[in-house]
């Protein structure tokens, strides 16, 4: 099992539509990976280490997928359609990690 970061930096002006992110982008990415997209998470930056200091990211979305193989496949065939809608909901620019599961 592998996770899927995407990390939106939170800078000054930054433009996010997190009910747009939430309700079309996410869940169309999970379909495009199909069967091997197990779930997804979304999570709003809050705030940061310090008091007052504001969240590094303004999001961060996760998917579960169940391996590195099947998330690339999915996405050398749908990555064009998936990378395309981004302007849709934000002007950042997302940090991708992926992760090997290996407490869950």
């Amino acid at each position: 099992m592998i996770k899927v970061h995407i990390l939106y930096p939170n800078q000054a002006g930054v433009r996010f539509d997190m009910a747009y992110y939430c309700d079309r982008h996410m869940p169309m990415v999970q379909a495009r990976i199909g069967e091997a997209c197990t779930g997804f998470t979304v999570d709003a930056g809050l705030a940061g280490a310090a008091p007052g200091q504001p969240a590094p990211y303004v999001a961060v979305g996760t998917l579960l997928v169940t391996s590195l193989e099947a998330f690339g496949a999915a996405m050398a065939q749908h990555g064009a359609e998936i990378m395309g809608d981004i302007s849709n909901y934000t002007d950042a620019q997302p940090v991708l990690q992926i992760s090997e599961v290996k407490v869950g």
